[in-house]
């Protein structure tokens, strides 16, 4: 079932873009080819401009210890089960002593590496990175599977701690909320917002054989869902046609 996730607020959407583009690296160095690990080293210096521009480690931390505090005074609640919020205290807990033992701003060490500095400048331009520009980067790339993926677990190391935090964080956010199910009308939905608690994010279900996709307009006050259609030769279309789908308003 198709899912899409709309953020509210910039702290959310960097942390989208973060758990994005590490799935790609993380996908392209297990894949092993010269030209997946190509691709992760590119989307793993992209890492480095996402999280340049943020305080994304006091966010983490902040959100961790909010978190940790909110369920531990569900201990002893029936309605959840012990183990299952065990294990999610244990995993905060050593997600932010990782954060902490990293004195240093995220990606820090890779900015101090030159060649990779280097190979980073090249890849702002087209076609940059041939072996014509970057000899020595494409010496890299014929050096061996083995030899790459013990480079890529040396550069990824002190970024895994601010990564995993993203997944736990995203993961509680996700599972936040009620579900609704809905229908656009003609392929469109409004609903407004309220509340004291505002949400941080929705997220978009929609069945395998809708389509349509959804794009989303929302802020504080409300929501505006209208669903297109694609065929790859010109710009998104309105799609007309009712659309079941399920909304969730997430809160951390």
């Amino acid at each position: 079932m198709p899912s899409y996730d709309y953020p509210f607020n910039e702290r959310i959407r960097t942390m989208l873009r973060v758990e994005d583009l590490f799935a790609k690296v993380l996908h392209n160095v297990e894949a092993g080819h010269e030209c997946h690990h190509h691709c992760a080293l590119l989307t793993l210096l992209q890492i480095l401009d996402v999280v340049d521009r943020a305080e994304l480690k006091l966010d983490l931390l902040q959100e961790l210890d909010r978190q940790k505090v909110a369920m531990s005074l569900l201990r002893g609640n029936p309605a959840i089960a012990a183990n299952t919020l065990e294990t999610i205290l244990k995993e905060i807990d050593v997600i932010t002593e990782a954060l902490r033992a990293e004195t240093t701003k995220f990606g820090q060490i890779l900015r101090t590496n030159e060649w990779l500095m280097s190979i980073k400048q090249r890849a702002g331009i087209p076609g940059g990175v041939c072996e014509f520009d970057v000899p020595s980067y494409h010496y890299w790339l014929g050096l061996g599977e083995e030899r790459r993926r013990r480079d890529f677990e040396s550069w990824l190391k002190p970024l895994l701690p601010m990564q995993q935090a993203i997944v736990i964080i995203l993961r509680i956010l996700r599972g936040s909320g009620a579900t609704t199910k809905l229908v656009a009308s003609n392929g469109a939905y409004q609903q407004m917002l309220g509340g004291a608690k505002p949400a941080q994010m929705l997220k978009i279900e929609v069945a395998d054989d809708v389509t349509s996709f959804p794009e989303v307009s929302a802020n504080k006050y409300a929501i505006n869902i209208r669903f297109n259609t694609l065929d790859c030769s010109q710009k998104p279309q309105k799609y007309d046609e009712d659309v079941s789908f399920s909304l969730t308003l997430c809160n951390l």
